[in-house]
């Protein structure tokens, strides 16, 4: 058939099953821009900033597991990217970014808008491409879904000149795809597996730690079906929530710096880690001199060059987790661990008993103490919205959300995990809204990063996206604060967001704030969205209550404790069996 460069695009958007796609248009993909014009069967969401679009991709992908598309523009465009794709990278996200070029004949002269786009992004993405001849394109556009969804997930670009978006000629999409020297999922090693089968039957402290390659691949019903059978406790990374019901018996919850004191407690004492999809990221691990000291490691991963790079491993089994979880179910035993388990439940039992101990005694001074805590305010979000996807900014909002809500199963719980991107979470909710418009969708955001895309209401607004946003507000950048008051004597050096020039004292701990902040609830009725400003738990139930009725985007701001701190924390340099509970050891 004899079309387009652009119109061979949109076949291949059609062929990959693609039905929603983010952007923003620009000189260099109006010809693309031109045929999705017509185009009834794909939706294009157009954000206001072209970071938000791959954010909004991020989300949309994240939610159901199928590939991501945005489309930007050349220069400045594809540049504002950057973020959005080291995001997806660090995160294993499928994603693919089409991005406008200048003609062919004006590449080297510094046209307007020109950048290289391939070189500027080639760092922070799985793979990218230039199309240099039309022929090329369709190839190029299997190709890049194939990359981007296989293996390892992650991010491609396909950097695309005008001039070949224009040019006509006759061809179809191909409908397979073979890339010599790519083996996105290794063959498994049986030994391998058998290794790690009789390292579980001779254990006596064996631990799972699962992360977002459990999620990644799909694979949650059979960890579930092994962990039952095995009845061996469990341990998640930040990413891997979701994967076990929270309220599972033998979930222990998140470890790391911000981790459940149980489950980091579990770590130190296992004598065999079974790491499934985890990159022993370092915030999950801490000081790794100090990790997992009594175990032996088992590292499950379809990357080989995750294997060991952050821990010793004993035990690597390179392989797609679908594929190695069905090769040890073929062979399991039903196994217990009893005086294991007992003990672990100790460990859940005395971090219960120490939060009660910690919250008869109260951290909130007299100024706060009208106000409700982060745990209170979750609380009831959730209560409202049992079902919801949330998505989060990152910050204090982060932990908090990581530590308090409540999962039953995968691609509920979305969050830039390796990154830490502030200003993610309302674009990717954009698009976790865009898949699912059935399911409730909540925002968790600080008054900070609430503020990096705040400009995606707009969106929201003209899209007729309703989802809800709950902002934790207490006036600082609240995680940044609470290491200059933990770990740089409270010099709190231009973390306070109401800090103007006519203060008379530098902020430190304890301080009062006279200032007034910025009225969220104005902002959001401003973009034509619904906006409550809550100071207690009955107006938030409220706010909650109209939110659940409405079809419009919420804000609703809620007022914190201006120096709430997330406990527990295993301070930089420590192992994570070196935690502090407000101040104490633990």
């Amino acid at each position: 058939m004899n079309r387009s460069g652009a119109e061979m695009i949109l076949t291949a958007l059609r062929k990959e099953g693609i039905d929603t796609l983010f952007g923003y248009p620009g000189g260099a993909v109006i010809p693309l821009f031109d045929v999705l014009y017509d185009a009834r069967d794909v939706r294009l969401i157009m954000t206001r900033h072209e970071q938000a679009a791959v954010h909004a991709a991020d989300g949309y992908a994240r939610a159901t597991g199928k590939t991501g598309v945005c489309i930007v523009t050349s220069g400045p465009g594809a540049t504002n990217t950057i973020t959005g794709l080291a995001t997806a990278r660090m995160d294993s996200v499928p994603l693919v970014l089409i991005s406008g070029q200048v003609t062919r004949s004006l590449l080297g002269n510094d046209a307007f808008q020109e950048v290289d786009t391939l070189g500027i992004t080639q760092p922070v993405t799985k793979h990218n491409f230039m199309v240099s001849e039309r022929r090329d394109l369709p190839r190029i556009m299997k190709e890049a879904f194939y990359i981007a969804s296989s293996g390892r997930p992650g991010p491609v670009v396909v950097d695309i000149p005008k001039d070949v978006q224009t040019e006509f000629l006759d061809d179809e999409y191909p409908e397979s795809v073979s890339i010599r020297g790519y083996q996105p999922e290794p063959e498994v090693s049986p030994a391998a597996v058998q290794t790690l089968i009789e390292a579980v039957g001779k254990a006596r402290k064996p631990l799972f730690f699962i992360g977002g390659g459990m999620v990644i691949s799909e694979a949650s019903e059979m960890f579930l079906h092994l962990l039952e059978c095995w009845d061996v406790p469990c341990v998640t990374s930040l990413m891997g929530i979701g994967v076990l019901d929270s309220r599972h018996p033998l979930n222990l919850g998140m470890i790391g710096m911000h981790g459940s004191i149980a489950a980091n407690k579990a770590v130190s004492e296992c004598d065999l880690l079974i790491a499934l999809g985890v990159r022993f990221a370092d915030r999950s691990t801490g000081n790794t001199a100090r990790f997992a000291p009594k175990a032996r490691i088992a590292q499950v991963d379809i990357d080989p060059t995750s294997i060991g790079k952050n821990v010793r491993v004993d035990i690597p089994v390179v392989g797609s987790l679908r594929s190695v979880l069905g090769m040890i179910l073929e062979k399991a035993d039903r196994l217990e661990y009893n005086d294991w388990l007992e003990e672990t439940r100790r460990f859940v039992a005395d971090e219960h008993q120490l939060k009660q101990e910690m919250s008869r005694k109260g951290t909130r001074g007299p100024a706060s103490e009208s106000l409700p805590s982060p745990q209170e305010i979750l609380r009831i979000v959730q209560d409202s919205f049992p079902e919801a996807v949330y998505v989060t900014e990152v910050g204090q909002n982060q932990m908090w959300a990581a530590q308090n809500l409540r999962f039953s199963r995968p691609r509920r719980w979305l969050t830039s995990g390796g990154l830490g991107t502030m200003g993610y979470g309302l674009p990717a909710a954009i698009g976790a809204k865009a898949a699912h418009p059935d399911l409730p969708t909540v925002v968790i955001a600080g008054d900070g990063s609430i503020q990096m895309n705040i400009q995606e209401l707009a969106t929201l607004v003209q899209e007729q996206i309703p989802l809800v946003v709950v902002i934790l507000n207490n006036g600082y950048l609240g995680m940044v604060r609470q290491w200059q008051e933990l770990f740089a004597g409270g010099r709190y050096a231009s973390t306070c967001l109401h800090h103007a020039q006519g203060c008379e004292r530098k902020c430190r701990p304890g301080m009062p704030c006279a200032q007034p902040g910025l009225d969220f609830a104005a902002i959001a009725r401003a973009y034509g969205a619904e906006g409550f400003s809550v100071r207690n738990l009955a107006d938030l139930k409220t706010a909650c209550e109209r939110a659940r009725a409405s079809n419009r985007p919420v804000i609703i701001d809620c007022a914190i404790d201006r120096e709430a701190n997330v406990w527990p924390i295993v301070a930089p340099g420590k192992g994570i069996d070196q935690m502090e509970y407000q101040g104490v050891s633990v």
